[in-house]
């Protein structure tokens, strides 16, 4: 198999995307991926990032690839959860606490950054909307983080995002009590709790 097919199993076992990062771990010349894009085997999304043509461009994989220690969080977990009817029109991702966010505000990714105790806390993987596998919070540890976000997010999408969780057959009630009390927050998931209850 030559250095080309390489690239395009690599991609292929990747859901259709590759990154220079991943070329460059493998050994592999980044020019490669230029030789590729200009025969058109490979299309460039962003700055180091590659899909093969038959792919539909994924912007979730897109910043992942991109800004890999960020986890989608907050409004964007709530889209990728289903807990909200409101397609997000900017990125929430977290970062741990000594991450350069420079690159990715210049993305106009909504950035936060917690501390290492917290950042691994409650990430899973699930499929984006265009089925690829992306990291996110859990559902119990967004609802959390809504509710401590400093900025704060509108009352109307925290309720519906409560009245979504409630109503679902995957909710683990004793996990949103667990995470409420570790990010300080019980008091005001009990409220929400109370009410829908």
């Amino acid at each position: 198999m030559n250095i080309s097919d390489q690239i395009i199993q690599l991609a292929k076992e990747n859901n259709g995307v590759i990154t220079s990062a991943v070329i460059s771990e493998k050994g592999i010349l980044r020019g490669n991926l230029k030789n590729l894009v200009d025969s058109g085997r490979l299309e460039r999304t962003v700055r180091g990032v590659y899909i093969l043509p038959e792919i539909w461009e994924d912007e979730f994989v897109n910043l992942q690839a991109r800004f890999k220690k960020g986890i989608f969080s907050n409004e964007t977990a709530l889209f990728l959860w289903d807990l909200t009817d409101r397609t997000p029109n900017r990125y929430d991702m977290t970062f741990p606490g000594s991450y350069n966010l420079t690159n990715a505000k210049k993305e106009g990714i909504v950035c936060l950054t917690v501390k290492k105790g917290w950042y691994n806390e409650g990430a899973v993987q699930v499929k984006s909307p265009g089925g690829n596998i992306i990291t996110v919070y859990s559902m119990e540890r967004t609802l959390c983080d809504i509710l401590r976000k400093r900025n704060g997010v509108d009352t109307g999408v925290i309720t519906e995002a409560f009245k979504c969780y409630m109503s679902r057959v995957d909710k683990n009630i004793p996990l949103l009590s667990e995470y409420a009390k570790k990010f300080r927050v019980e008091e005001r998931v009990r409220r929400y709790l109370e009410v829908l209850i």
